[in-house]
């Protein structure tokens, strides 16, 4: 009985111990990972930086723009009005890849990232660069609209009511857990008819919505260092 005691406490002590150091000291799991870095430029590249093994967008270093509401159905026609600058578009696929690495010009940045990202994968983020510079990033998607048919002019734009807020200190800087922010959304739909609004979580690639991208603001934010695991 002993003999089993000792055993059992010797697996408490370790199992602690060998989750621990699944972590670099920089805060991030240990481990293969995609890598993607967001590069705040003033002037950014004349093209869509497009390549097969790309791990970085450019977006413009001081720009931001009011979010859309997280009500859907409540006010369409945003789609029209929406500055696609330093927008990531998204769409579900098998791998992480940037098609179009250029958030600066008006049809923003392209990329296409496993469809069961919000489930198989831990995303993890950390500023770097120049300390001082703020923003933050938001996961927002596109509504049909009344009509029904996406693309048309009355499409809806909606934005999660939570978000990753960015800032550069100074000092090192360390990872943190950004999975639930840029892979799911929180909206408010009326889900059921009855008129009452509810506050629902979808993730990306959710058919709630035809379309979903990450709205970046960014007031002088030189690097954003964003990492994909495979979740534990």
């Amino acid at each position: 009985m002993k003999k089993t005691l000792l055993t059992s406490l010797a697996v408490l002590l370790v199992v602690p111990f060998a989750f621990a150091m699944a972590f670099a000291d920089n805060g991030a799991p240990s481990g293969e990972h995609y890598n993607l870095n967001l590069l705040g430029k003033t002037n950014c590249a004349g093209d869509d930086l497009t390549g097969s093994n790309r791990h970085t967008i450019q977006v413009l270093l001081n720009f931001s723009d009011p979010d859309a509401d997280n009500i859907i159905g409540d006010d369409p026609g945003n789609i029209v009005t929406l500055d696609k600058r330093n927008k990531i578009f998204l769409s579900g696929g098998t791998e992480f890849q940037v098609l179009d690495g250029n958030a600066c010009d008006k049809d923003g940045a392209k990329m296409t990232l496993p469809s069961n990202v919000a489930t198989a994968w831990e995303v993890y983020l950390r500023e770097l660069g120049k300390p001082g510079g703020t923003g933050d990033i938001r996961t927002c998607g596109i509504d049909e609209g009344p009509d029904g048919i996406a693309g048309t002019s009355d499409d809806e734009v909606v934005c999660s009511s939570e978000n990753v807020v960015l800032a550069r200190y100074t000092g090192r800087s360390q990872f943190r857990d950004v999975t639930k922010e840029l892979t799911t959304m929180v909206v408010q739909v009326d889900v059921d008819g009855d008129g009452v609004l509810d506050e629902i979580s979808i993730p990306l690639f959710d058919p709630l919505l035809y379309q979903y991208f990450w709205d970046y603001d960014n007031n002088g934010l030189r690097l954003v260092q964003i990492r994909f695991y495979p979740a534990q």
